[in-house]
């Protein structure tokens, strides 16, 4: 019985995906027995390209061709920017293999809709994941609308932040007094001058 460990779920899932895709099986052939690193600081993922273009757990001994290193913190941008992932990521090693997995990381889409109907019906899977992009679309749309709400509260009803139009005007009504000060005290030093 195989375990549920990262190092195999992940080759898995990502395999589930190739297994659908000839092109992007193609695309990692010409990189049979290269290995992928990718790091994200608390957990790296060793993957190893087989001749097939399918992906095996790597040995943690196994030199590494390309290492992706990945911020935590930078996964939900990346989630939402798929496009622009690598952009947010520090690769180390072969660029033409780190090029192959851009491009499959931007091309590889999990159809839910197809694996779910082989267990649930054509139908009842349209529904289940109509009603899942349903909850993420009102998700999205709370977390807007909550971010918005905050944001005027702290910047109209309890003053903690300030625009930056504010800060620049304040800061030339600063410098318009210190002009007026500056000419207010040469005036002085020369109704001063002229009584002497």
């Amino acid at each position: 019985m195989t375990s549920f460990s990262p190092a195999n779920v992940f080759p898995a899932a990502i395999n589930h995906l190739l297994a659908q895709e000839a092109w992007a099986r193609a695309k990692l052939m010409p990189h049979a027995g290269k290995i992928a690193v990718f790091d994200g600081g608390v957990l790296a993922t060793r993957l190893k390209v087989t001749a097939d273009g399918m992906l095996e757990a790597a040995a943690a001994d196994d030199v590494a061709t390309v290492t992706i290193r990945v911020a935590l913190s930078d996964l939900p941008v990346i989630m939402q920017n798929r496009e622009r992932a690598f952009s947010y990521v520090k690769i180390d090693g072969d660029a033409d293999f780190a090029n192959a997995i851009s491009q499959l990381s931007n091309g590889l889409r999990w159809e839910a809709e197809d694996d779910l109907s082989k267990f649930v019906g054509d139908i009842a899977a349209n529904r289940i994941v109509g009603g899942v992009r349903s909850a993420l679309n009102n998700a999205k749309a709370l977390h807007q609308s909550v971010s918005e709400n905050m944001a005027e509260y702290f910047l109209e009803e309890k003053p903690m932040l300030i625009r930056p139009q504010a800060v620049t005007e304040f800061t030339a009504d600063v410098t318009r007094l210190r002009d007026d000060v500056a000419r207010l005290a040469k005036r002085i030093e020369k109704l001063k001058g002229s009584k002497q």
